[in-house]
């Protein structure tokens, strides 16, 4: 307790890092105030939009803090952004001119400007559609007094403003505060259901009959080992030795020759992150949105089948959607090629290994090897919401053992702790942890 009390005080002391992380607070405080305004022309007391907190729209709903059952003028909050992002990203795989752009500053500020462009056009299509969604729910609470174009102009135009102000205060944030700024704010709005989660599970235990105060603590205890094991898939690398190539220094009479330096590659265990259970959540909602349209009873039961996340063969085609897109995601942004070139301009090289390609080819296959691993555990993380709910755990006290939540809060948190702890020592403090540096999910995957 003693070692925390001073590392607080030693990280308040630093002025540039309290104004950071200050500001960082009055950002996401504005935006978390901006999740509870309701949009012009609905009647928040009407408004019950049941249907957003399962299924695809539950994804939504939780990136957006809430804000989309709200039908707050935040409601779309930063996915169309990231959508634009993921966009951009793997065009710049698939198109030449895209990657020559990435490589250079200039050609970065540009993809940054297309990616604002491109927000604005997802924003306005998906802000139409949730127009759309609006008037199938809601029924009276869309205000008389506006007429459809009105109002399906006026929706549009709002959440379209608010997604871009969503993501400016990402940018001023990943800028001018502490962490990266829009994975913090969808990180906020994840933890923010934390606590009336807890209450939840704790009234169900006490109240309901659920077994008392015993095993709500024992549930709690399960939820602190979950998250450390995410720490630990995050944190995870494979350390690949390497050497750099001697060199002479001085004159001909007085030449000296210096050994080069030892350092290692690290090669993440979860090099994908998040986007493989993303990506199989999305997959999942299609075959039970296709079957839906037929009446049959067959139909019913596969329909069933594919929405319930605690069934067997939910999680069975789930898992192995999950550790398919760890790889297909893994081969997309690792290139061992590149890596390998890379190591030969900077005079580097694994001992043992051939410069060129077969160093390429030792680290594609060192990589093949740890992503198995690492997309196992992944998918177990993604399955452990529905273990728990089988379990009798509450629905919503159940998403937090693990799945898409807990792996983007655990990353963003350790990512956040990364740049604090970085400040920390360029002053000569001691840093976070006595055991090591803090390692977060956005550390490089090599040495240079």
């Amino acid at each position: 307790m003693k070692k925390l009390i001073e590392t607080l005080k030693n990280i308040w002391s630093i002025e540039e890092l309290r104004k950071r992380i200050t500001l960082t607070l009055l950002l996401i405080l504005v935006y978390r105030v901006g999740c509870y305004i309701t949009l012009p022309g609905i009647d928040p007391n009407q408004l019950a939009l049941t249907g957003s907190q399962e299924g695809l729209l539950g994804i939504l709903n939780m990136f957006a803090g809430g804000a989309f059952s709200r039908a707050s003028i935040f409601a779309l909050g930063v996915m169309p952004y990231i959508s634009a992002s993921i966009f951009m990203q793997l065009a710049g795989i698939v198109v030449p001119q895209i990657a020559k752009l990435q490589k250079e500053e200039s050609g970065r500020k540009k993809i940054n400007q297309y990616t604002r462009y491109l927000t604005v056009l997802v924003t306005a299509f998906q802000a139409s559609a949730y127009v759309a969604y609006l008037r199938t729910q809601t029924g009276g609470a869309v205000v008389q007094d506006f007429s459809p174009l009105l109002f399906w102009l006026s929706t549009v135009v709002v959440l379209t403003a608010g997604t871009l102000f969503v993501m400016w205060l990402g940018e001023k944030i990943t800028d001018k505060g502490i962490g990266n700024g829009v994975s913090l704010l969808i990180m906020i709005g994840i933890i923010a259901r934390l606590p009336h989660s807890l209450i939840q599970e704790f009234d169900a235990r006490n109240l309901g009959g659920g077994g008392g105060l015993l095993i709500f603590l024992i549930e709690i205890a399960i939820f602190i080992a979950v998250v450390v094991g995410l720490i630990l898939l995050t944190q995870g690398v494979r350390k690949i030795p390497l050497n750099y190539a001697r060199r002479i220094i001085g004159s001909t009479n007085a030449a000296k020759e210096v050994v080069g330096k030892r350092d290692f590659i690290p090669l993440k265990v979860n090099s994908a992150g998040v986007m493989p259970i993303i990506f199989a959540q999305a997959i999942m909602f299609i075959p039970a949105t296709i079957v839906g349209f037929a009446e049959s009873e067959s139909s019913a039961g596969i329909v069933r089948a594919l929405s319930d996340y605690t069934s067997l063969y939910y999680n069975l085609i789930y898992a192995v959607l999950v550790i398919a897109f760890t790889y297909f995601y893994t081969a997309l942004i690792f290139n061992p090629t590149e890596m390998a070139d890379n190591l030969k301009r900077n005079n580097s090289f694994i001992p043992g290994v051939k410069p060129g390609e077969p160093t390429a080819n030792y680290i594609a296959t060192i990589m093949d090897r740890i992503t198995l691993p690492g997309s196992i555990f992944l998918a177990l993380a993604g399955v452990l919401p529905g273990i728990a709910a089988l379990m009798g755990v509450t629905s919503s006290f159940a998403t937090f053992y693990g799945g898409t939540s807990m792996l983007i809060g655990v990353g963003v948190i350790l990512d956040t702790l990364q740049q604090i702890e970085s400040h920390l020592l360029m002053r000569q403090y001691d840093g976070l942890m006595k055991t090591g540096r803090i390692s977060g999910r956005q550390a490089v995957s090599s040495s240079m």
